[in-house]
């Protein structure tokens, strides 16, 4: 089956590198970043196999859009709504 990259309804913002936020706009966006960031993590790997799920079509782009806030949230990298780049408290240098 062909892999399509499905936009999702509400991008994801994540952090990278010294607080920077980076958009994930597509299911491919979410994949690449999950495949690349340092780690081997249960949320990371559920991320992965729900990328690679919408990708083929097995499961919608919202519900692997779902998995991936749950991965983004439980490392800390997610950037939620409202929030800003200077973050007191944070740090987000973990992504390679």
């Amino acid at each position: 089956m062909a892999m399509v990259s499905k936009p999702f309804e509400k991008p994801i913002r994540v952090w990278v590198g010294l607080g920077f936020p980076r958009q994930l706009n597509t299911v491919t966006d979410a994949y690449q970043f999950s495949v690349d960031w340092c780690g081997n993590s249960p949320e990371q790997k559920a991320a992965i196999r729900a990328c690679k799920a919408a990708l083929v079509g097995d499961i919608d782009a919202e519900t692997a859009r779902g998995v991936f806030v749950a991965f983004a949230r439980r490392k800390d990298i997610l950037v939620e709504d409202g929030e800003f780049p200077h973050v007191a408290g944070k740090s987000h240098a973990t992504y390679a």
